[in-house]
């Protein structure tokens, strides 16, 4: 094994802790097993012990293993360490029987952990409150990534860490700053942190109970989508609505845009263009929509604008929740729907998608295409926030976005061939490679994925990952380079 350059061992070694983390963080719904005194408890605990002994046991056997991480170790680790949370992310829902099945029950434990939000649940009310906790906890340990709190609790893993850093987060960090990657890392958590205490204080005060109360906030900042309603967030009022919008703009907003507001760089965040980016298409498409509803339907002004706002909010950010059948809306307001499911958050955030930064940088790049047509002894260069692009970058960034869309295509034509009918494919595909939820068709917001066969959940499965490892980290695993020594 030493002749592929792969550290092996601590690889191991990184995952026995992060499963150890994992199992830290089922003791939260242990206690909330004991605190509404469910019959649970029991199962629960075997649930932690199962994941904290594997762990303890790959730790401990790996202890004295070389903290050095390389490129390859970090694809390979990051991988793993998604495949395996999820994996033992299963048990609370097979133990208690919330989820019989292996299937549906690895692939809500994936919604959860990569923040997709789609679920097989036909009736999440009746779950236990210690389930209920899990599946938006499981948003929550996901969200901004636990291998990005591996690097926060560990500092002592200097050498090669930007690489591990940059393998999950799609926060960039330049080489020269690994440094200050454990600052980088535990600042991000803070930002987290606090979006994540004032969501839950102002939905609390707003009515709603603190158990849903913390439940949906953990599911709106990691940008999630479990809801512990059977109707999402249309069981709640109007003000409910306006706040968890509005979080989940801010928590699909770049985390670097709170960094440089904590440095008081305010001409920085305004001059931002992704920020403006973001900003300007997700309310021109609920202008858009808004009219649409109110000329088209007939609603009024302000319903139009809260269910445009909350559920172009909610897919552009990649959340999922939904307060409406968005299916059922007149052909423009749906095509903003699907626009903005194409484009995704922010880079940096806990949102999925494409996301806008490479859109920004494509059309810039479109556009000089045209110039250097009018002009042929122009060179022009792709310029981002005032800075050149090098042309390597640009070029990865249009092969990210052909790989997108044919990893799309790839694992809707698998559905297809399943039997599952083509637009029910393709919006259960786009779901669940950009992290969105709720997807077309079936799988639109009235529906859900327990029809599904099982090869394509599976498959679906596999898009999330893909996906919230931003495709690179995954699929050069499966390269024959990479195992070559």
């Amino acid at each position: 094994m030493k002749n592929l350059g792969i550290n092996f061992r601590l690889i191991f070694k990184a995952l026995g802790i992060i499963l150890m983390i994992e199992a830290a963080f089922m003791l939260l719904t242990l206690l909330v097993s004991v605190i509404y005194k469910e019959k649970y408890i029991a199962l629960i605990s075997l649930s932690i012990a199962i994941t904290f002994v594997v762990g303890f046991v790959l730790f401990y056997l790996n202890r004295h293993a070389r903290e050095f991480i390389s490129r390859k170790d970090s694809f390979l680790l990051v991988t793993l360490v998604w495949l395996s949370i999820s994996l033992f992310g299963t048990l609370p829902y097979l133990l208690t029987r919330a989820i019989p099945s292996f299937t549906d029950a690895f692939f809500e434990s994936v919604s959860g952990f990569t923040t997709t939000g789609s679920s097989i649940l036909t009736n999440i009310e009746i779950l236990p409150k210690s389930v209920l906790f899990w599946r938006s906890e499981t948003h929550w340990i996901g969200g901004i990534g636990i291998v990005v709190l591996f690097i926060a609790l560990f500092p002592s893993l200097r050498v090669g860490r930007i690489y591990l850093f940059n393998a999950e987060a799609s926060v960039v960090v330049e080489e020269k700053s690994y440094p200050k990657l454990f600052d980088v890392s535990r600042n991000l958590w803070f930002i987290y942190l606090l979006l994540t205490f004032a969501e839950i204080i102002l939905l609390y005060v707003s009515g709603m109970d603190m158990f849903d109360s913390i439940c949906h906030s953990f599911a709106t900042v990691a940008t999630g989508g479990f809801s512990t309603k059977n109707a999402s967030i249309a069981a709640y009022p109007p003000r409910i609505q306006y706040i968890i919008a509005i979080f989940m703009i801010l928590s699909a907003t770049n985390f670097n845009i709170y960094l440089l507001a904590m440095r008081k760089k305010f001409n920085s965040i305004l001059k931002n263009e992704e920020y403006r980016a973001y900003l300007g298409i997700m309310f021109t498409a609920v202008l858009i929509a808004t009219i649409t509803l109110v000329v088209r339907k007939h609603f009024p002004v302000e319903k139009a604008f809260r269910l445009s706002l909350f559920n172009i909010s909610s897919l552009m950010t990649a959340t999922g929740f939904a307060t409406a059948d968005y299916l059922k809306w007149p052909f423009l307001a749906l095509m903003m729907i699907v626009m903005v499911m194409m484009i995704g958050a922010s880079s940096g955030s806990t949102g999925g998608g494409v996301k806008v930064i490479r859109y920004v940088i494509v059309f810039k790049r479109i556009r000089n295409a045209f110039r250097e047509i009018l002009h042929p002894n122009l060179v022009a260069n792709v310029r981002y926030n005032g800075k050149i692009v090098e042309s390597d970058t640009v070029s990865k960034i249009f092969v990210f976005v052909f790989m997108y869309f044919l990893i799309v295509f790839t694992g809707m034509l698998i559905l297809v061939a399943l039997g599952v009918d083509p637009i029910t494919s393709f919006g259960s595909a786009l779901t669940a490679m950009g992290g969105m939820g709720p997807g077309l068709g079936v799988t639109g917001p009235a529906g859900n994925f327990s029809t599904i066969p099982a090869l394509g959940k599976y498959t679906l499965s596999a898009l999330m990952i893909i996906g919230r490892l931003e495709i690179f980290s995954v699929l050069i695993i499966f390269s024959r380079d990479f195992w070559r020594p």
